[in-house]
């Protein structure tokens, strides 16, 4: 489970689409950049279980931003 889960426009104008993410997975935290297209570009290290943390980032962004 992902906790406390975070996002931002990376862009000054929200208008333009990407999003910084930043989340705690098994204690330890991690960041990443969301493109538009559903991309995820982590920005340190990779989660462990990267599928089904990406699975999980995207339904917590689907709900989160595009709803």
């Amino acid at each position: 489970m992902l906790q406390h889960f975070s996002f931002r426009p990376m862009y000054e104008n929200a208008q333009l689409p990407g999003w910084t993410i930043a989340f705690y997975f098994k204690n330890k935290r991690y960041t990443a950049d969301y493109q538009p297209d559903g991309t995820i570009r982590w920005t340190g290290d990779t989660p462990p279980e990267e599928e089904n943390v990406t699975k999980m980032v995207h339904e917590l962004m689907t709900f989160h931003v595009y709803e």
